[in-house]
C-alpha cells in the first residue's frame, strides 16, 4: 500500500492528532513503539504563548530547534528533515519539560531554563561562543552587539555577531533577545522586532 493511501502511514509525521479514532489509536501504538526502539530522530510539538504558537524540536540530546511565530512551521520541519534527520515526528510527550518551562516563563514564574540542548545546528566555532555566552546573560538584562563580540573573544566582530545572533536555533531559550545596539535601540530579531520588543517588556527591559 503506498503512503498516499496509508492513513497510518500519512498521520506518522503528524503524530497521532488525526481526526479518525482508529487511525489515532493506531498511528499512536506505532509511535509508542519507535519512539521505544530509538527509531524517532527528531520530536516536535507546538507550544501556545501569548505573542502566538511556538515549535519545539528535539533530539535525544536536548532542545534543537525553537520555531518562533513569524516562522513557517513546514519550513522548519523541512530544515530538520534536511540537518539532522528525515526522522521527524510530531510526539508532545517528548517535549513535556520544554512545554513546561516555556509556560513558566511566560506566566512570569521562571526566570531562566533549566533544558538540555542539541548545538548541533549551530554553525562555526565564533557562533558557539557567541550564544555560549548569551547564555549568561540574565533575564532583565541587555548587552549591545560589541559586547557580545567582546566577551567571545573578538571585539571587532560585531557584525559578525549579529550574524550569529540571526541565526540562532534555539531563540528564547539562547536569549538572543537579550543583544540591542549601543544607541539604545532595540536592534533587529528573527521573529521580527515587535517580537524581541514585547520579549524585553516581558523581562522588564524596557517600560
Amino acid at each position: 500500500m503506498t503512503p498516499e493511501r496509508n492513513p497510518v502511514a500519512a498521520a506518522l509525521r503528524r503524530g497521532a492528532a488525526a481526526e479518525d479514532t482508529d487511525v489515532a489509536r493506531a498511528t499512536d501504538g506505532f509511535l509508542r513503539r519507535a519512539d521505544s526502539a530509538g527509531l524517532i530522530d527528531v520530536a516536535y510539538t507546538t507550544v501556545d504563548t501569548p505573542f502566538g504558537t511556538m515549535l519545539l524540536a528535539a533530539t535525544d540530546r536536548g532542545l534543537v530547534r525553537l520555531g518562533l511565530p513569524m516562522e513557517t512551521f513546514d519550513g522548519v520541519l523541512d530544515e530538520l528533515a534536511d540537518r539532522i534527520s528525515p526522522r521527524v515526528v510530531e510526539l508532545p510527550r517528548r517535549l513535556d519539560a520544554a512545554r513546561r518551562e516555556i509556560d513558566e516563563y511566560f506566566s512570569g514564574a521562571r526566570r531562566e531554563f533549566d533544558l538540555p540542548l542539541d548545538r548541533r545546528l549551530i554553525t562555526g566555532a565564533f557562533a558557539v561562543r557567541v550564544l555560549d555566552e548569551l547564555s549568561q546573560v540574565p533575564f532583565g538584562q541587555a548587552i549591545t552587539y560589541s559586547e557580545a563580540a567582546l566577551r567571545a573573544g573578538s571585539p571587532r566582530a560585531h557584525r559578525a555577531a549579529g550574524n550569529a545572533l540571526g541565526s540562532n536555533p534555539i531563540p528564547l531559550v539562547i536569549p538572543c533577545h537579550r543583544v540591542v545596539r549601543s544607541g539604545g535601540a532595540i536592534g533587529g530579531y528573527g521573529g521580527g522586532p515587535e517580537l524581541k520588543r514585547r520579549l524585553l517588556l516581558h523581562e522588564g527591559w524596557l517600560s
